[in-house]
């Protein structure tokens, strides 16, 4: 501690340094079924598998299969109109090549959109606190606290993520405030209790070259701010209140994990921008395990499928407990649109129910108009 220090005053000894934010070791009670709580290597609350009991099998003798479709047609004027809307959203193009080309060929593609989601359902806990001021204290009193999977939650709409954090039952006791040892105040850390800080404009040397420091009036300290000059601050943890109620949450998560494919059989067109475009589901198997398409005319689907419906219950079945599969195909419409324009060829695609249009090159007003 440097002279300008002592001269900001002295602090007041009745009111102690600010304990640790955390409970030190120890200080929290064991709870049956909820010993081995800690943090993973990246900061994440630890998951509790499910049971034994949770986890789902699969039936190897049972699979799915799909009825047949057929490919949607685009008549030329649904091509045209397709184009039309497509060159009013580009105002360097022009409308007069969309309205004047002369088609040469509409040809369909059968593409097909795999999607597999399973619903899925993870827990962990950690301990937590809050201001103890009076209100019920559910403690092992009341009974043994249950496991971690048997706390009774209302599962929320099926293949939406929600969070959800509730008190363990019978986890509660209250105890004397760790950081402030049941004073309800700390000492400010910015002015070391004192009530006074240096002056931020002057750095406590009271002037300004020749001139006094207005902002301290030449005393070269100011009331500390954070403490509004008390030395001392109402404790973050307990809030003043003095003591704290501890108790086990639980964190709950729901997640829809979702997989997509579609086969890439087309080096013109970017698969990417299927996933903007909507297409017309006709098959969609639901239960708690979906099982693998067999028979499906295009077999990169069945193989898919049996892959993804495998890969996800080895996945997330160690982790969490998987409450609801899904799986769908959808026919995504595509159609590959030649056309003439001024004796050159050109050729667009259309694509999705949306009958959005991709157009590797357009005829440019510049060039052909």
């Amino acid at each position: 501690m440097d002279d300008k220090d002592e001269d900001l005053g002295d602090f007041n000894p009745a009111v102690e340094e600010e304990g640790p934010t955390a409970p030190p070791p120890g200080w929290l009670e064991n709870v049956t079924g909820y010993e081995e709580m800690h943090e993973d290597q990246d900061g994440t609350d630890k998951l509790y598998p499910p049971p034994p009991a949770y986890v789902p099998v699969p039936d190897n003798g049972r699979s799915s299969s799909v009825p047949n479709v057929r490919v949607p047609v685009v008549s030329e004027d649904v091509a045209r109109e397709a184009l039309l809307q497509f060159v009013g959203k580009k105002w360097t193009y022009s409308s007069k090549p969309a309205h004047n080309m002369i088609f040469k060929d509409l040809k369909p593609f059968t593409v097909y959109r795999y999607r597999l989601e399973t619903f899925t359902e993870s827990r962990s806990s950690s301990w937590e606190s809050e201001p103890f001021t009076g209100q019920f204290v559910d403690g092992p009193q009341y009974g043994m606290s249950p496991p971690p999977w048997d706390v009774p939650v209302e599962v929320p709409p099926l293949f939406t993520d929600v969070s959800m954090n509730v008190h363990v039952p019978h986890s509660s006791f209250v105890k004397v405030c760790h950081q402030c040892e049941g004073r309800g105040n700390v000492r400010c850390r910015h002015c070391s209790g004192r009530g006074k800080a240096r002056c931020s404009s002057c750095y406590g040397k009271g002037r300004k070259g020749k001139k006094r420091c207005i902002t301290c009036s030449g005393t070269g300290k100011k009331r500390c701010w954070r403490c509004s000059g008390k030395g001392y601050k109402t404790c973050p943890s307990c809030q003043g209140h003095q003591n704290l109620m501890h108790f086990i949450q639980l964190s709950i998560k729901w997640k829809n994990e979702a997989f997509e494919f579609i086969p890439d059989r087309f080096p013109e067109f970017p698969v990417k921008k299927f996933k903007k475009v909507s297409g017309d589901q006709f098959f969609v198997d639901e239960s708690i395990l979906v099982y693998p398409i067999v028979g499906f005319p295009d077999q990169d689907i069945c193989d898919m499928s049996r892959k993804m419906s495998e890969e996800h219950l080895v996945k997330f079945s160690s982790v969490s407990r998987i409450l609801q599969q899904r799986q769908s195909i959808e026919l995504v419409p595509l159609t590959h649109a030649f056309y003439t324009y001024n004796g050159k060829d050109f050729n667009y695609f259309i694509y999705g129910i949306e009958n959005k249009v991709y157009s590797p090159k357009y005829p440019s007003s510049c060039s052909i108009l």
